[in-house]
């Protein structure tokens, strides 16, 4: 085999950095960002590529600054998870010159695991969430979701690193694998890019036009939000994980003044777009106020309705960070979110929002706590405001992007040293 540039620096005895080159392996890339593996892949790699080389390897419509894996057409009806799979061998081949693979979610897994065997390189995987956790899948992929989990039960077992997105994830990984080397599970957190989201209007010619929005466009009027009342904000996909039934049962409980936005969209499964279908309309038949946004809305109008909110809810049935929290605190909004996975490195309960404890053998009682913590925040402005202040603060202060990147060169530069 070539040496690479890394190679020869290695064998050297030189410095890494400036010889690294990343095959970053994602579903999801811009303009097809879903979730919040995709806003942390988009991130990273911009801030990565002001440190080390990064190709960006994808999956969907063709990309100027990506390499695009399709999967076989010869496969076109077969079930989604082997579609995927054909995809990842196409990237693998398409990855030969990297001198470091870095795959997110099971999804890229196996294609980073057979570069590093196929090229002989380390590979680094992020855990943004983790299969055992997400039992509700097999709802929605079918034998899928088993294809899916040996993928991510094999990634995680041969990865030279695994990162997790916080500590919480991290106990995770080791819970769900014990098998893993505690040593091999790395903790770096998602991050925010706070020129992007914030409280104010957008700058001119800056983010919110690379977000291709109209920045005159106010989205919280168009939706017939009125701003002289208690505002409260969902931004999430319509699956058992972010919790959405939970948030509008719940919201038969708030005060009566309060209304509710939900930007949800992308359900898993019919059932469940069905299911979220009677609950919000019986729940906008009790109250006023009641407004459902189904389409995915460009970045700045989103912005524009965590801005405005008296506060977000993230009620969330699993969630190893939540970077849609970090979103909505960068805006200077309160957060009231469920205690579970990462949201508590995020949430700092009392200073920037509330948590609430979600029991899944109580979902009557952690409803009843989402409605008691959305309508006393929504009753005291003064405080409202104060946490959202508190939560720009440490949005700022503790994720930023930049060190992100820092620290994950760290990780990359120790899998090389250590090979």
């Amino acid at each position: 085999m070539q040496e690479t540039s890394a190679n020869t620096a290695r064998r050297d005895g030189l410095g890494y950095r400036e010889f690294v080159r990343v095959a970053m392996m994602t579903r999801e890339y811009p303009p097809e960002v879903y979730g919040g593996a995709g806003v942390h892949v988009t991130q990273l790699v911009e801030q990565l590529r002001r440190l080390c080389t990064v190709d960006v390897h994808c999956m969907g419509v063709p990309r100027d600054d990506a390499i695009v894996a399709d999967p076989d057409p010869a496969l076109a009806h077969a079930n989604a998870a082997l579609r995927t799979l054909s995809a990842e061998l196409r990237m693998v081949d398409d990855a030969a010159s990297a001198d470091v693979v870095h795959s997110h979610t099971w999804y890229t897994g196996l294609a980073g695991h057979l570069a590093a065997e196929l090229y002989d390189v380390p590979h680094i995987l992020t855990a943004h969430s983790l299969e055992p956790r997400r039992p509700w899948k097999a709802e929605q992929l079918g034998g899928g979701y088993r294809i899916s989990s040996w993928s991510e039960r094999n990634a995680v077992a041969y990865a030279d690193a695994v990162v997790a997105v916080s500590g919480g994830m991290r106990l995770d990984v080791l819970a769900a694998y014990p098998d893993v080397d505690p040593a091999r599970v790395h903790v770096v957190r998602n991050g925010i890019d706070t020129a992007v989201w914030h409280p104010g209007q957008p700058a001119s010619g800056g983010s919110a036009a690379a977000a291709g929005a109209d920045a005159d466009d106010d989205v919280v009027a168009r939706l017939g939000v009125d701003r002289s009342r208690p505002i409260a904000v969902f931004v999430g996909r319509i699956t058992r994980q972010k919790g959405v039934g939970h948030l509008v049962a719940a919201a038969h409980e708030f005060d009566p003044d309060i209304q509710l936005v939900l930007c949800a969209g992308a359900p898993d499964t019919p059932e469940i777009a069905a299911e979220t279908e009677r609950a919000v309309t019986e729940l906008a038949a009790h109250r006023s106020g009641v407004f459902w946004v189904r389409e995915m809305l460009p970045t700045e109008q989103v912005r524009q309705l965590l801005a405005a909110a008296t506060v977000f809810v993230c009620p969330s049935v699993y969630e190893p960070l939540g970077i849609v929290n970090l979103e909505a605190m960068a805006c200077e909004t309160a957060v009231v979110a469920s205690d579970v996975g990462g949201i508590p490195e995020v949430v700092a309960d009392g200073d920037t929002g509330r948590l609430v404890h979600y029991d899944p053998l109580d979902t009557d009682g952690f409803e009843a706590g989402l409605a008691r913590a959305v309508s006393e925040v929504c009753a005291d402005p003064a405080l409202a405001a104060r946490m959202g202040h508190a939560g720009r603060m440490r949005a700022v202060a503790e994720f930023s992007w930049a060190q992100i990147a820092r620290e994950t060169l760290a990780v990359y530069t120790d899998v090389l040293a250590r090979r």
